[in-house]
């Protein structure tokens, strides 16, 4: 079971892993209401690390990606039901758009996004190519996204 940890903590944790030669994994999302595409895309993650880190965009960031009117689950609801997955090992929650700002205190060995975007688009690549994190992209599931959720339940 993962656990939710402060920016701080993590930083340390990460330190302490790495220096024992554990590989690390991190990747980002809102995660507003998991699905079947979600916990496909986060076992696929894994597998580029020994432990998984998901940074949460927080409910201020969240409101700012999608629209006033989201998230519908707040942000430690989302990182509890993110914790309760095996293939999860730490949730840190994060006030940006961007978690470039945490990627450059962490440094993990890889960073992993879905392949809607590529290494042009991706705000983070610049700076995580300059201090060597690997980049990773993962296919979503075909018709699994919270949105469409959100949709068919307003139809």
């Amino acid at each position: 079971m993962g656990q939710l940890l402060s920016q701080k903590v993590l930083i340390d944790v990460v330190k302490n892993l790495q220096n024992n030669n554990i590989k690390v994994a991190f990747t980002n999302g809102c995660f507003d209401i998991l699905h079947s595409g979600h916990v496909k895309y986060l076992q696929e993650a894994k597998k580029f690390g020994d432990i998984l880190i998901i940074g949460l965009n927080s409910d201020k960031s969240v409101k700012m990606l999608k629209g006033e009117t989201r998230p519908l689950n707040s942000q430690f609801d989302r990182a509890q039901v993110l914790c309760a997955l095996s293939c999860v090992d730490y949730v840190v929650i994060f006030d940006k758009l961007s978690p470039v700002d945490l990627l450059k205190q962490i440094i993990p060995d890889v960073y992993i996004k879905g392949a809607d975007y590529n290494l042009e688009n991706l705000p983070e690549a610049k700076q995580l190519l300059k201090l060597g994190v690997q980049i990773e992209f993962v296919n979503f599931v075909e018709g699994k996204s919270t949105s469409s959720i959100i949709e068919k339940m307003k139809n």
